[in-house]
């Protein structure tokens, strides 16, 4: 006997089946579900705040130009080279199995402590390999990393393009062997307020912040760690090679080791410039070695900066000019060649250096000190004025969050600061 189905029954399986052949053939989208929440849109990020959501991230390729969060403190100490992918991928110049990371990931203020990884085969080593996206607001804990190939860094392997922004390298121990940096190992792409600590070494080109820059800008911007290496060596950066990359308002302060071309802040300017910049930090070189600048050669230029000669035991530099400790910490040294201590630097005159405005935490209103006791006579000074602008300089900056008046807001911030120190060790 024939089996008889109605008009309505065939177009109800037909849909099915169509529907059914739809979702199967769809790529395999992530959810919700694998990471902490949201749906990878930049409106509503996923969310990451275990250490396996993180590692999903790597080990799905398909998310890489999704939009990331970080809304917890997280410890990558169980994983390693043998259990944790790198996020991006990179295979070789001009392949089409190279893959980055271009999304964005929000570090949210937040600490991934413990990355660990070694890889002595890849090009391109670090927590991202390779990336065109953006990185903000991350710290990184005492990341250890070891690489042999080109592009060495505790957060980026190679920044083709896009920005890090507002990231950290603390205690970072990274070694390598061409293009190292203790934040990033290659950088054609941008780095704005972003500063390191720790050890680096490597071969040729590298940096306490960053191994190897093309044609991005990198500003506002600094490093305390030891750098160790052979060639074009630098305190910031080990070598500039483009015409179009600027370096601007950063500084070094470690100390620098290597053979040939060795800069308290820049090993080697192949092409590019350097503006209001210093370093003050011992520098140590065979041959090419200066207070500020290691070599630099005809596509660049050296523009308004200055090297300790006293601390970096360096009384040449083949660029920038070369000041006592004293004329180091005289506010007039900046401000006769216009750098700008209004919104960039701030120093506490004839006792340091100067360092950046957004490393000064909220609250401590009198010499770059930290948030201590000076500031909160200071702040108990002001207390309950108002009509704070311009002119008074926001109550003498006890005004904190910008309202006009000193109030309870005020009392609250500088409370939740309370013995916060200078963000620069």
């Amino acid at each position: 006997m024939a089996l008889s189905m109605s008009p309505r029954r065939v177009s109800y399986v037909r849909i099915s089946v169509g529907l059914l052949a739809v979702l199967a053939s769809a790529p395999l989208a992530a959810s919700a579900a694998q990471y902490g929440g949201g749906n990878g849109t930049p409106e509503n990020p996923f969310l990451i705040s275990t250490p396996e959501e993180f590692a999903m991230i790597g080990a799905n390729p398909a998310d890489w130009n999704m939009h990331f969060k970080l809304v917890a403190d997280i410890d990558l100490s169980a994983y390693d080279e043998t259990n944790l992918h790198l996020i991006g991928h990179w295979v070789m110049l001009g392949s089409t199995a190279n893959q980055p990371f271009n999304g964005s990931f929000e570090g949210n203020g937040k600490t991934i402590s413990g990355f660990h990884y070694k890889d002595m085969q890849s090009e391109y080593v670090g927590l991202f390999q390779h990336v065109t996206g953006e990185i903000r607001n991350l710290k990184l804990a005492r990341p250890a990393v070891i690489g042999d190939g080109i592009g060495t860094g505790s957060l980026v392997g190679y920044l083709e393009k896009g920005a890090v922004s507002t990231c950290s390298a603390i205690e970072a121990n990274v070694s390598g062997n061409e293009a190292v940096g203790a934040l990033v190992g290659a950088a054609g792409g941008n780095v704005y307020t972003s500063w390191s600590n720790g050890t680096v070494s490597g071969v040729r080109y590298v940096g306490g912040l960053i191994g190897q820059a093309g044609g991005g800008i990198i500003a506002r911007s600094y490093s305390k760690a030891a750098v160790v290496g052979n060639e074009s060596v630098g305190g910031f950066l080990g070598g500039m090679l483009k015409e179009t990359g600027i370096v601007e308002s950063c500084y070094a302060a470690g100390p620098v080791d290597g053979a040939l071309y060795v800069g308290g802040l820049v090993g080697q300017v192949v092409a590019g410039s350097v503006w209001r910049s210093y370093s003050v930090g011992l520098v140590t070189g065979k041959q090419s070695a200066g207070g500020l600048i290691g070599y630099q050669r005809a596509l660049a230029a050296v523009y308004v900066s200055f090297w300790d000669m006293e601390t970096s035991k360096q009384a040449t530099s083949i660029g920038g000019a070369g000041k006592t400790t004293i004329e180091m910490k005289t506010l007039d040294t900046y401000l006769s060649m216009n750098w700008d201590f209004w919104a960039t630097w701030t120093m506490c005159e004839g006792v340091s250096y100067p360092i950046l405005f957004w490393q000064i935490p909220v609250g401590d209103l009198r010499c770059p000190d930290g948030v201590n006791f000076t500031d909160f006579i200071w702040f108990a000074a002001n207390w309950r004025h108002s009509n704070c602008g311009e002119l008074n300089h926001g109550c003498e900056g006890a005004d904190l969050d910008g309202s006009g008046e000193v109030d309870l807001r005020d009392l609250s911030l500088f409370a939740a600061n309370w013995m916060a120190g200078v963000d620069w060790d």
